[in-house]
């Protein structure tokens, strides 16, 4: 077995062990505002720092490229209000665009 695969199922296994471990926590301390505060802004945080490395890592390395222009093109979309597949549209778009141009 490798590293690799060693590393995942004991990822894993923490993890489950965490969720198991929440469930002892008490509801006092879960209904808390602080913790109510945190538990909403920990997803806007993973799928920030997934996009961001999405959209700048280049194997070990910072590249600005034409994902970046389609990243800043969608956030103006969604400050705009527009739909998603609008959004989406105008992202994929862009990127292609700046993509053959260069």
């Amino acid at each position: 077995m490798s590293s690799i695969w060693v590393a995942t199922i004991g990822a894993s296994v923490i993890c489950y062990l965490i969720k198991i471990a929440g469930y002892s926590v008490p509801a006092s301390i879960l209904n808390s505002a602080r913790f109510q505060r945190i538990n909403e802004l920990v997803p806007v945080v993973l799928l920030s720092a997934l996009v961001s490395v999405q959209t700048l890592a280049v194997e070990r390395s910072i590249s600005v490229d034409h994902r970046i222009v389609g990243v800043a093109v969608a956030a103006i979309a969604l400050k705009m209000r527009a739909s998603f597949p609008l959004m989406m549209l105008a992202a994929a778009l862009s990127s292609a665009l700046v993509y053959n141009l260069t």
